[in-house]
């Protein structure tokens, strides 16, 4: 295969991912804002009914997987299974949680805003974790982003106080939360580096992580509501059912695309992915949903896009000039490679290494 025809399907096969990563990652968001606008104000109920159906959906894709290529599926000890998948299960389970709560309180486009801090968090723990190497100019990326963040929620006219610091404390954890499951994901021993697998083993643990919140938060409230157990008739209650279901797919189709870009990548390039799409949910956020926004707003959220493009143009320079680790050379897994995203041969393998050496360092 001549090498302007490796690079165009590399190009795109690349761009594809992200591009699925998109649909489902703006999809939810705007589903989950229409929800809690259409009355249903049981966010971590809701949440549960996702975590049920991505769990039953991954079990799916599992057997399907076996089926096609006969090799049996990873199943984890119950030791590696609490001990290594809980503390990210834990943290999934708190980082969505909090995010689908905060949308009974604020807008998309103050949601949208918030959550670009995690690329801060992800930063942090990385360095702590040694994923990352300090850099000074890493001041230089903490500043712009933390300035745009305070540019954007200054003298805010749909500012919720209580609605920011459930999305900041989510983008906290999910700090926590893809550094651990990039570090989950590219130990070979643990065999999870396919993202069906990993949803599959972290499902029941975030239900449960989950569940107690949402015994305290919702359960008196949802069994006296008539939206679900004191409904009336049986067209409204499938009508419910429905849209919950709906989420559940976007669920499953939004941790499938970001499972897979965390292991092909890691979990900052995840983040950092996601420049265009959040450009793209605040333009849709204003244009569709009503969201107000001032001079200072936009602003604030370019500065905040220029700290996070700077962190990438730094990642991309040091990555030249270094090795990738051993862990990193064999994190890659071949089960990741569906059948339209397999290389046709070792030319094409060679130069995956090589793009894999930028994104991963």
């Amino acid at each position: 295969m001549a090498w302007p025809v490796q690079f165009l399907c590399r190009t795109l096969r690349t761009v594809g991912l992200v591009l699925l990563y998109y649909v489902f990652s703006i999809g939810i968001t705007f589903y989950n804002k229409w929800l809690m606008k259409q009355g249903f104000h049981y966010p971590l109920f809701m949440t549960l009914v996702h975590l049920a159906l991505t769990f039953c959906l991954s079990a799916l894709t599992r057997r399907a997987m076996q089926c096609w290529t006969g090799k049996t599926r990873v199943i984890l000890s119950w030791t590696d299974y609490l001990h290594k998948v809980a503390p990210t299960a834990l943290a999934t389970t708190l980082d969505i949680g909090l995010s689908n709560w905060s949308f009974l309180f604020i807008t998309i486009s103050l949601y949208t805003m918030t959550k670009s801090s995690a690329v801060l968090f992800i930063l942090f723990f990385s360095l702590v974790l040694k994923l990352e190497e300090p850099n000074p100019f890493l001041i230089v990326v903490v500043l712009l982003i933390a300035s745009g963040l305070f540019m954007f929620t200054f003298q805010s006219t749909q500012f919720n106080l209580e609605g920011f610091l459930m999305v900041l404390l989510a983008s906290f954890i999910g700090g926590i939360r893809w550094t651990l499951t990039q570090v989950l994901m590219q130990k070979a021993e643990l065999g999870l580096q396919n993202p069906v697998d990993a949803m599959y083993h972290l499902q029941p643990l975030m239900f449960l992580g989950l569940f107690p919140l949402f015994m305290y938060n919702e359960e008196l409230s949802l069994s006296t509501s008539d939206k679900l157990f004191r409904v009336t008739e049986l067209s409204p209650l499938l009508y419910c059912v429905f849209l919950l279901s709906i989420g559940g797919i976007l669920a499953f189709g939004l941790g499938f695309s970001e499972f897979l870009l965390v292991s092909r990548t890691s979990s900052l390039t995840l983040s950092i992915s996601g420049i265009f799409k959040e450009i793209c949910t605040l333009v849709l956020a204003t244009s569709l949903m009503g969201d107000k926004m001032s001079i200072l707003n936009w602003l604030g959220f370019a500065v905040c896009l220029c700290g996070i493009a700077l962190h990438v143009g730094l990642k991309v320079y040091y990555s030249k000039h270094k090795s990738p680790s051993l862990r990193q050379l064999n994190s890659k897994s071949p089960e990741l490679e569906l059948p339209l995203l397999r290389p046709n041969d070792d030319e094409d393998s060679a130069a995956e290494n090589e793009e894999e050496e930028i994104t991963l360092h």
